[in-house]
């Protein structure tokens, strides 16, 4: 057996590369990732593929190592560059973020140092730096000193985590379920739908209350509604408000509404996954009024702080409760029971198994400051009004005036369909690759969507991206006539 193990031992070493392989392994990778970063401003932000990636299916898994370069090879040809480029500055469609350098950074030293985050016990200081993070976004938004939360993986467990709570913390037991009622608008993000259904919550009663012109929730239909269900027996018990909408970046009247489902005593969820991280802005206070007084939200530093995919936060007033719902004793964990003096995420969280996320998003900020951060942003919001002004000059309707940097727009062509047009339109914008936008559906109005969010997005790109829909005006019509002829 003795003899077994070590042939096995000089096998398994070859998982353990010494230094001279990972300074070359380094060095490669290195330099893929510079050239990267050199030309990205250059790339297109879209590039159709007529394969999709197909090549990769060919690729195996097998008992044979691959050199580097040719994996790299691989990820540059069908990995890097079909589709669309979420890098790109170009990249003006759903909610963009990011991947600023410094949080690569980090990664790479929590992948290397492998710091196990769930718990206190085992690393208390990445504990520290994952709660001072949360400390720090709960400062933001107003919450008390005692509040906290979790990192998550994004917006979507972010809102499990948070309707969990609320249901736990409101007592809604199976037998109450297809009493309670949630309310909500059809423009809130299609991940808290998925956090009802997910935590057992399907069979509730659930209220889409009507969108005034603005796309904001009507807190007059909501009063109407939540007392016809108190009159009918029902169990109103959660409300979640959007804070920045991903159609059109509108945010909720929270002030009203809070009025209405404080006197009810409900929980209040505030979605400001996109929306969140614009209170970092001093003029813009006022239009965040009223969410210090909710009971949590979802904020995602991998969208408004421009990190990579990956990073979202709960942040949740009544830790306790956030705690019932999640926390978990486990026999073989008892040693990390002992002189514990930070809330340790792996009991306000789905997650037992957690990697030392924080850091890809402690670095950058303690790197930087927040200084630049302000300044994007601000800089984000600008860009969007400046394009909302000269899309109308070149003749498009717009919809209501950017609250944030989301904003919609279509082209009423004189003959022909409003919503095929528009969706060709969409189509021309990709052949051309230089920019990427999408595209809702709101009424059954098909609108175009500007989301101005990325990091790398400037003047030039949205100067880029208004030339790109003048030049492709005449082009769609030129072949819906032909088409229609």
């Amino acid at each position: 057996m003795v003899e077994e193990i070590k042939e096995l031992e000089k096998i398994a070493k070859q998982l353990e590369p010494d230094e001279e392989i990972r300074i070359d392994w380094l060095q490669q990778v290195d330099r893929y990732a510079q050239h990267f970063l050199t030309h990205v401003n250059k790339l297109p932000a879209w590039v159709e593929s007529t394969n999709k990636s197909k090549e990769l299916l060919h690729v195996k898994i097998t008992e044979n190592p691959t050199a580097l370069a040719d994996l790299l090879h691989l990820i540059g040809e069908y990995v890097d560059k079909p589709g669309l480029n979420p890098a790109s500055g170009g990249h003006l469609a759903y909610i963009p973020g990011g991947g600023i350098y410094p949080a690569a950074l980090g990664d790479y030293l929590a992948d290397i140092t492998n710091r196990y985050a769930g718990l206190f016990y085992p690393s208390p200081g990445a504990v520290r730096i994952e709660n001072q993070l949360i400390r720090w976004m709960c400062q933001l938004v107003g919450f008390p000193e005692d509040a906290l939360g979790n990192l998550t993986s994004g917006g979507s467990i972010a809102s499990l985590i948070a309707i969990a709570t609320a249901r736990d913390a409101k007592n809604i037991s199976a037998a109450k379920i297809d009493k309670s009622v949630i309310y909500l608008t059809e423009q809130v993000h299609h991940s808290i739908q998925k956090a009802i259904r997910i935590s057992g919550l399907s069979e509730a009663v659930i209220r889409y209350i009507p969108v005034d012109d603005r796309f904001k929730m009507r807190a007059d239909l909501f009063e109407k509604q939540l007392l016809l269900d108190v009159e009918s027996g029902l169990i109103p018990f959660l409300l979640v408000a959007s804070v920045g909408t991903t159609d059109t970046g509108a945010i909720d009247p929270l002030p009203i509404l809070l009025k209405t489902a404080q006197k009810h005593n409900l929980w209040v969820h505030a979605d400001a996954a996109y929306g969140g991280f614009f209170t970092l802005i001093d003029e813009l206070q006022e239009k965040f009024e009223g969410l210090s007084e909710v009971d949590s939200i979802t904020i995602d530093p991998h969208k408004g702080l421009f990190l990579p995919y990956g990073l979202g936060a709960v942040l949740v007033k009544n830790v306790e409760a956030l705690k019932n719902t999640h926390y978990y004793k486990a026999n073989y964990m008892q040693d990390a029971m002992e002189d514990v003096q930070e809330p340790s995420p792996a009991d306000l969280s789905p997650e037992l198994t957690k990697h030392f996320r924080g850091l890809r998003m402690w670095l950058p900020l303690q790197l930087l400051g927040t200084k630049p951060f302000k300044a994007a942003l601000k800089e984000k919001i600008l860009l969007a009004q400046y394009f909302y002004h000269k899309i109308q000059n070149l003749g498009f309707q717009t919809g209501p005036f950017p609250e944030l940097s989301v904003l919609i727009f279509r082209y009423l062509p004189e003959e022909g369909e409003a919503n095929y047009f528009n969706a060709t339109l969409i189509e021309a914008v990709k052949e051309d690759g230089r920019v990427f936008l999408s595209s809702t559906t709101i009424n059954g109005v098909f609108w175009i969507r500007l989301a101005v969010l990325s990091f790398r997005t400037h003047l030039q790109t949205i100067d880029t991206c208004l030339e790109v829909l003048q030049k492709s005006l005449p082009l769609v019509q030129a072949a819906l006539n032909s088409r229609l002829v």
